[in-house]
């Protein structure tokens, strides 16, 4: 009788372990919620696949076919180029402006500073017409070396969120790394990934979402 009810007492533990397991793994998404000032760094994306999910948790990809996620290896390793090095001071460390100084480009700078677009699940730029916008803000910056740019990346509405906020990351830090490749002080360039939030259009069709597609920059021109 004692080793029947031990036996009952094991294996009713060993199922609320289980089910302890399970709600982890399955609730690992929701845990990374975004938000409009989330900075949502290469730190941030390694912490995220460093976190324990299992393969596959969280990327069943909306109905649109021409949709696919990214696979697990793809999140993990395709981040920002690692051999550009990083800025050395933090946004509003060190003479460099804060976040709310710096704005959308206007009059010749939006002329300079325009978006870049990007295909379904994509983060490079091979388009020449993007790959030559690149050059001419390459240029202007390292003319203006007080000239300060966040490249924001984003996505359109469709996956996951926090598949959106790591491919919104790698965009972002794509157009950076080309940019310091051009010669641009890596100092003057920083990053964030706002995913799917704040898109510029609105609807739900793909029009809109090639353009939501976008990095994005903004600047702090100190002329």
């Amino acid at each position: 009788m004692k080793k029947s009810i031990v036996r009952v007492c094991f294996w009713s533990l060993c199922a609320l372990l289980a089910t302890g397991c399970q709600k982890k793994s399955g609730n690992i998404w929701d845990d990374n919620q975004t938000g409009a000032q989330y900075k949502y760094s290469e730190q941030n994306a390694s912490a995220l696949w460093n976190s324990g999910a299992n393969k596959g948790d969280g990327l069943a990809g909306p109905l649109d076919e021409e949709f696919v996620p990214l696979n697990e290896e793809d999140l993990k390793t395709q981040f920002a180029d690692r051999s550009v090095p990083q800025p050395s001071r933090e946004l509003g460390e060190g003479g460099v402006p804060k976040a709310e100084q710096f704005d959308n480009p206007k009059g010749e700078l939006a002329s300079i500073f325009r978006p870049v677009f990007f295909n379904t699940d994509e983060h490079t730029v091979k388009n020449k017409e993007y790959l030559d916008s690149i050059r001419r803000i390459a240029s202007y910056m390292k003319a203006h070396p007080n000239t300060y740019v966040i490249i924001e990346g984003y996505c359109d509405e469709r996956g996951p969120e926090a598949y959106n906020l790591s491919l919104g990351t790698r965009r972002a830090g794509f157009v950076r790394s080309l940019l310091v490749k051009e010669g641009v002080n890596p100092d003057q360039l920083h990053t964030i990934s706002y995913g799917k939030e704040k898109p510029f259009a609105l609807g739900h069709d793909p029009d809109s979402w090639s353009q939501n597609r976008r990095a994005h920059f903004r600047v702090h021109d100190k002329r």
